[in-house]
């Protein structure tokens, strides 16, 4: 049986090996590379994980506000800034940085390195297709991946290492999907791109540096990804799409954002990072949401609005920003009585 993506988040490994290779591990005193550590600097640290989830063995960073409270993490080792570092009491480790997600970037390419494709190799030998599926000429299937039964890989589309696809799916031409579980009876139109990284950009002195992403994308089963589509890997947590999304050509779904059930983009609509779409939901076209928000269960967004708030459950939004329906048309009613008492 193939490992579909109806698989929750929290049921996978923090890093899934079936995407990235493990460098390490490396102890504390390796990692922090000239930088001030303070604590166990012998731990061996072999993994990575959010502040929040980061247990004795991982690499994390907290780059929050100062906090009131004593800041609570078991982790192997933080970086942290200097003035936040002395309330870690808990942690194995401290390594000092002005710029900790910066240094997490860097330390995390130490211990982890995505895996890549065997060159010169259309199908790689360690891939696993089951009976009746077909290849368009010029696809590439990476080392350990899985394709279900009849399912369809158009021309020249790229199937990553590790990458699972459910059975009687259909990968158009051009896609390129990785670090990536498709589930059953999904539709993937021409050109889309699954599993890259997404925008994670952060500074310091030396300028801007892209910040590592070591989650998976989860699509689950009968879920249609329209044409030129994108949707980006987690930083950790996972991207998922869930049963029977429906998304749009030319649509946007950045790293960590959850689409729920039956939801539906209509084309250019965009959702920015680690946001939470509910089941149900209408967004028209070239909506754009925000970072971090919450857009309820049945909730609806009209074409071109901006959201930059939570949106209820069950409520219509529209307008640049978002706000409810009502209030939106309230104050183009307005703005039209007073151009017209202006003509």
């Amino acid at each position: 049986m193939l490992a579909t993506a109806g698989a929750k988040a929290e049921d996978a490994a923090m890093i899934d090996a079936r995407f990235y290779e493990t460098l390490g591990p490396l102890s504390v005193r390796e990692l922090a590379d000239g930088l001030h550590a303070e604590g166990d600097l012998d731990r061996l640290i072999s993994s990575a994980a959010p502040f929040e989830r980061a247990g004795p063995n991982d690499l994390c960073f907290y780059e929050g506000a100062l906090p009131k409270d004593q800041l609570e993490t078991t982790a192997g080792v933080c970086l942290m800034r200097a003035e936040i570092a002395p309330m870690a009491k808990r942690a194995g480790a401290i390594v000092v940085a002005q710029a900790p997600r910066v240094a997490f970037g860097r330390m995390a390419l130490r211990l982890f390195r995505p895996r890549s494709f065997a060159a010169g190799v259309a199908v790689h030998p360690e891939a696993r297709l089951e009976a009746g599926v077909e290849l368009g000429a010029g696809a590439v299937i990476g080392a350990r991946a899985q394709i279900g039964a009849e399912t369809r890989i158009g021309p020249n589309a790229v199937i990553g290492p590790g990458v699972t696809i459910g059975r009687r799916s259909k990968i158009g031409a051009n896609c390129t999907i990785g670090f990536a579980l498709i589930g059953d009876d999904v539709t993937v139109l021409a050109g889309a791109v699954i599993g890259e990284a997404g925008f994670g950009v952060a500074g310091d002195a030396g300028g801007l540096h892209d910040v590592p992403h070591l989650g998976r994308v989860i699509v689950q089963d009968r879920v249609t990804i329209g044409a030129n589509s994108t949707i980006d890997r987690g930083v950790f947590d996972d991207t998922i799409l869930a049963e029977e999304a429906k998304i749009d050509n030319l649509c946007q779904i950045a790293h960590n954002v959850t689409i729920g059930r039956r939801t539906m983009m209509a084309a250019f609509a965009g959702v920015s990072g680690s946001t939470r779409i509910g089941d149900d939901v209408r967004m028209g076209g070239r909506v754009g949401v925000s970072d971090h928000r919450s857009v309820g269960e049945g909730a609806a967004l009209a074409g071109g609005s901006a959201v930059l708030q939570d949106v209820p459950a069950g409520e219509t939004w529209g307008g640049y920003p978002a706000k409810p329906v009502r209030a939106w048309m309230r104050e183009i009613a307005w703005l039209k009585s007073k151009a017209a008492g202006k003509s």
